[in-house]
C-alpha cells in the first residue's frame, strides 16, 4: 500500500512539475535561419465597397504607388476561394446557405462557358500555372481569366484581365460575351480586391492574387437558436464604447470627403486607430455581461476566423522563403494578423508606416 502511494504522489508530483514548466520559447528559433525573413505587409483596409457616392478611384494612386515600390511577390485578399465556397455549399447542414451568399457567388455563367466545375476548373488553374511562360500570349490570359472565373477567383481573373491590350480584352478561349461583361463591370467595382489588389498585381506583373478569407469558424450555432438576444447584446456592447468609435469615425470621414485616400490608409494603419477601434468593439464585447456570455461567443468566432485566414496567409508562401508578401484586409483584422504571423518562424512584419509614410499629426 505504502509503495503504492509513493508511486501516486511521486507520478502526481511529475505532473504538476510538468503543468509549472514555462512554455518552450519559440522567438528565437529562427536566430540562425539560413536565407533572408520573409517580409509582411498587413494593410489594414477600408471596404471600398462602402465609398460614398461620388468616389473617386484616381484618389487610390498615391497609395497604389507606395504598395508598388514595397514590390510584393504575394498578395493576399479577403474573399474566400473557391474551393472554400464550394466546401460550404456541400454542407448545409453546417453553413448556413443564406449566411454564405454574401461572401460566395456561384459561378453558373463560368461553368456554362468552360464546361468546368468549381473543383475542376482549380485543378485547370493549377496545371495552367505550372506551365505558364515568361510572356504569355493574348489568348492564354484570356483563357486563365475563364479558368479563374470558373474556380471563383474573380479577382484573379481581372487581373489577367487587366494585363491585356484594351484590343484583346474581347470574348474567346474560354470567355463568352457574359464573362466580357463580367470583367468590365469588376474593372469599374468598388472593392479592395479589384481596386487595389488586382490594378496592383497586374502593374507588378504577377499571375494572380490569393484569396484567403474564411467564414467556417465565425460559422456556430447560438446556444437555443436565440439569434436576436446574441444581437441585441453585441449592440450593446458597441453602444457602451460609443464615445470611442465617434471620434475615429469622424477622422476618417474628413480624409474621404477631402480624397486623401493615402492619408485614410496611414490613419487606419495606425497602432492608436487600431486599439482604440478594437478596444470599442471586441474589448466592449468581452466587458459585455450576460448570462449566456454572448460578447465572448463573438469574439470566440472572431479569432477562430483570423486563425483560418493567417493559416491560409502563411500556406501562400510555405515554398516561397524570403517573399515579400502585402495582405491586404479590413482594418479590425489587422492586430491580430500581426500578432499571429509574427510568430511564424522567419517572418517579418513590416510597419506600414515606412511604407506609406506616418499618419499626419
Amino acid at each position: 500500500m505504502r509503495k503504492t502511494l509513493t508511486t501516486f504522489c511521486l507520478s502526481l508530483g511529475l505532473v504538476l512539475a510538468g503543468s509549472a514548466q514555462a512554455a518552450v520559447d519559440l522567438s528565437t528559433l529562427d536566430a540562425g535561419m539560413a536565407g533572408p525573413r520573409t517580409q509582411v505587409l498587413v494593410l489594414g483596409s477600408m471596404h471600398l465597397s462602402q465609398m460614398p457616392d461620388g468616389f473617386d478611384p484616381a484618389t487610390l494612386d498615391p497609395l497604389l504607388d507606395r504598395l508598388a515600390a514595397f514590390k510584393p511577390d504575394i498578395i493576399t485578399i479577403e474573399s474566400i476561394a473557391g474551393e472554400g465556397c464550394d466546401l460550404m455549399a456541400r454542407h448545409p447542414a453546417v453553413y448556413d446557405p443564406e449566411g454564405i451568399a454574401p461572401y460566395c457567388s456561384v459561378p453558373d455563367a463560368a461553368r456554362v462557358a468552360t464546361g468546368l466545375d468549381v473543383p475542376a476548373a482549380i485543378a485547370e488553374v493549377k496545371r495552367t500555372l505550372a506551365d505558364w511562360p515568361a510572356e504569355p500570349r493574348d489568348d492564354q490570359r484570356r483563357h486563365l481569366a475563364a479558368l479563374f472565373l470558373a474556380a471563383g477567383d474573380n479577382a484573379s481573373a481581372l487581373t489577367q484581365w487587366l494585363q491585356l491590350p484594351e484590343t484583346a480584352r474581347l470574348a474567346g478561349d474560354g470567355l463568352d460575351d457574359t464573362l466580357v461583361a463580367q470583367l468590365e463591370r469588376a474593372m469599374e467595382q468598388n472593392g479592395e480586391d479589384y481596386r487595389i489588389a488586382a490594378r496592383l498585381a497586374a502593374r507588378l506583373g504577377l499571375q494572380r492574387v490569393y484569396p484567403t478569407d474564411d467564414h467556417t469558424g465565425d460559422s456556430y450555432d447560438v446556444p437555443g437558436n436565440d439569434v436576436e438576444a446574441y444581437a441585441t447584446a453585441i449592440r450593446q456592447a458597441w453602444d457602451a464604447s460609443a464615445a470611442l468609435h465617434e471620434p475615429l469615425i469622424r477622422r476618417k470621414q474628413e480624409l474621404i470627403e477631402r480624397g486623401d485616400m493615402l492619408g485614410l490608409y496611414r490613419y487606419i494603419n495606425s497602432p492608436e486607430h487600431l486599439a482604440d477601434h478594437i478596444n470599442g468593439d471586441f474589448g466592449a464585447a468581452m466587458r459585455h455581461a450576460s448570462p449566456q456570455h454572448y460578447g465572448r461567443m463573438y469574439v470566440g468566432g472572431w479569432e477562430t476566423r483570423n486563425l483560418r485566414m493567417v493559416a491560409n496567409i502563411r500556406a501562400t508562401f510555405v515554398t516561397r522563403p524570403g517573399a515579400r508578401v502585402l495582405s491586404i484586409v479590413g482594418a479590425t483584422h489587422k492586430p491580430w494578423f500581426d500578432s499571429l504571423l509574427g510568430q511564424m518562424q522567419g517572418v517579418e512584419i513590416v510597419d506600414p508606416a515606412s511604407v506609406l509614410g506616418p499618419p499626419e499629426g
